[in-house]
């Protein structure tokens, strides 16, 4: 009985002990917060487009009886693209000039019997009415007439040409295409996070991918709002000096400022939350999450503008085996080059 009970001792103490042991550390690295230099530039893709862009339709149906719109042509402004046939149109103009005539004279041999009291006034105003139907109807097949001329509506250079002369047209099929091209702009989208950056009158650097020299664009206008899909503002600036073929992929440099000091980490370290983001920090062998807020990115790391203070041991490796309150060991101290490389 006594060798029992000594048993149930020493079972009842390796139980205690074994509470009383405290959990195994988390191994992990730190990086020392402090101040690091930022820069401040942006780049977003971006594409030029022609200052002015036209497809070139008839208004009305009908036979091509001339076309001039030469592939690849310079045109200017007003210049006659095609004719569209208009001899029964012409023909409905000389009919009407012929009756407007006749009621014309009618209508002033009228007036003179009026002023005599030879008619009354309700024969009078019946000829005059004639009169001003017809001048509405001339003004209607001016109009159409007009209509079957088609002119380049501005100065620039004509694409590939859709159709050829003879064809019969209608307002659904495109003969060609207009561009001006002497001046050019480009089309780029902002994420939301740096619509700060855009100033309408301010400037931009673009580059193509065939040459590394950058030249100067002005921002001409914004979109009113925000794209709530994709989260971006579309922006259009006006690009200075010699133009680009339009539809040539850019890149597009935006300039928030000089560059300047603040406290960066790497992306990796910042635990994504519901609420806010968070990062641990290293304190009393323990590790303790912080909320933070974020600023500029960075190639693999971001800019850190709330919640650390330059000291702090921010951990890096190991983040996701850390619980709180429970013991981490710091294996070692950690370079933001070594990082992210």
């Amino acid at each position: 009985m006594p060798l029992l009970l000594f048993s149930c001792k020493e079972e009842k103490k390796e139980n205690a002990d074994s509470k009383a042991k405290p959990s195994s550390a988390t191994i992990v690295d730190v990086l020392i917060a402090g101040a690091g230099n930022i820069d401040n530039n942006v780049e977003v893709n971006g594409a030029i487009i022609p200052m002015e862009t036209v497809n070139i339709n008839p208004e009305v149906s009908g036979r091509l009886t001339m076309l001039n719109a030469p592939d690849g042509g310079r045109v200017t402004q007003g210049a006659i693209l095609a004719r569209i046939n208009d001899a029964d149109l012409q023909a409905n103009l000389s009919k009407t000039k012929v009756l407007l005539d006749m009621a014309q004279k009618t209508e002033e041999r009228l007036r003179k019997l009026l002023a005599i009291n030879g008619i009354n006034q309700s024969e009078y105003d019946l000829a005059l009415n004639q009169v001003n139907s017809l001048k509405a109807d001339l003004l209607v097949t001016q109009a159409q007439l007009d209509k079957t001329i088609i002119r380049a509506p501005f100065t620039g250079v004509l694409g590939l040409r859709q159709i050829s002369p003879g064809a019969y047209v209608t307002p659904a099929i495109t003969l060609t295409t207009l561009q001006q091209v002497d001046r050019v702009k480009i089309d780029f989208n902002v994420p939301e996070f740096y619509t700060n950056m855009i100033r309408v009158g301010g400037s931009v650097q673009i580059q193509t991918n065939e040459s590394n020299l950058k030249r100067r664009a002005t921002i001409v206008a914004t979109d009113p709002q925000i794209n709530p899909t994709t989260r971006n503002l579309r922006v259009r600036a006006v690009l200075d000096g010699n133009a680009i073929a339009p539809g040539t992929f850019v890149k597009v440099f935006l300039e928030a400022g000089k560059n300047k000091n603040s406290i960066l980490v790497p992306t990796n370290a910042i635990i994504p939350d519901a609420r806010a983001k968070k990062i641990i920090v290293a304190k009393g062998g323990e590790g303790v999450f912080v909320d933070i807020e974020t600023g500029l990115r960075g190639t693999g790391f971001v800019e850190v503008t709330k919640g650390l203070k330059p000291g702090d041991s921010v951990v890096v490796t190991g983040v996701l085996f850390v619980r709180p309150k429970q013991p981490i060991k710091v294996r070692s101290v950690k370079q933001l080059s070594d990082i992210i490389k």
